[in-house]
């Protein structure tokens, strides 16, 4: 089984609580994607995580460092300026390693990398995702809009199969409904699996001796509802792509 690093999903909320004349702040940390942890945990995979706040200390700095640890990478909701911006270069302006490049090149060397969707992947919310301007998207399946790209699906939409693929093999055709994802245009040899909207939802490519995949919508709440994250098909999907994804499957 593989070997699979998750990075991102986690944040901080800050609140700013005015009750009359008087204000008092709080703040607390959340994690999210436990429920895609524990899927690919039940099928034996063996998961590590990265939270967003400490990619800049401890995603390994090379893409040779990085198969040491992993075979299948996932990026999930946070943005190219967290692998881009170290402190030491963003705050006393030290040179250090482009971690979108080392993401790149971990791919090129055999490595899997599955994007997933949210408000700082791909572009974003305001754009600021601003992972159409990294070093890792010409080896993503999809190209990336210059512009906010988030689809908002209130009314919630189902997902379809659209193309025979080991990744799906054995899904149902329609999926529980998803409300939002990420509007993206297929590469030219990506190979395209669902649509959600009509929109591409799962796209698989080839770089270099690697693979890379994208699931353009949420992998927790709030766009993947309660139902798609606790169908069986949820736990199904993520396992046929890191399967896929992982070097040892590769041909």
């Amino acid at each position: 089984m593989a070997r699979v690093l998750l990075l991102g999903e986690s944040w901080v909320i800050y609140s700013v609580h005015q009750k009359g004349f008087d204000t008092f702040y709080t703040s607390e940390y959340q994690e999210s994607a436990n429920e895609f942890v524990a899927s690919l945990s039940s099928s034996g995979h063996e998961v590590a995580r990265i939270p967003a706040h400490l990619i800049s200390q401890q995603l390994p700095q090379s893409a040779e460092a990085l198969r040491e640890i992993a075979d299948v990478v996932v990026v999930s909701d946070v943005g190219a300026n967290t692998f881009l911006l170290a402190p030491e270069t963003f705050s006393h302006s030290v040179t250090s390693p482009d971690k979108t490049a080392v993401l790149r090149e971990f791919v090129r060397a055999g490595g899997g990398l599955l994007m997933v969707g949210g408000y700082l992947t791909f572009s974003g919310i305001d754009a600021k995702g601003r992972w159409g301007r990294s070093a890792l998207a010409e080896a993503l399946p999809v190209r990336l809009l210059d512009r906010d790209d988030r689809v908002e699906l209130p009314e919630g939409r189902r997902p379809q199969v659209v193309g025979y693929h080991d990744a799906v093999a054995g899904l149902p055709t329609e999926w529980p409904a998803l409300l939002g994802l990420n509007e993206v245009e297929l590469a030219p040899e990506a190979e395209l699996l669902a649509t959600c909207a009509d929109y591409p939802l799962v796209a698989t490519t080839g770089f270099g001796a690697g693979r890379t995949a994208v699931f353009t919508s949420d992998l927790a709440p709030h766009w993947a509802p309660p139902e798609f994250v606790n169908w069986d098909g949820y736990r199904r999907l993520f396992d046929g792509l890191v399967r896929w994804l992982a070097p040892s499957e590769a041909s």
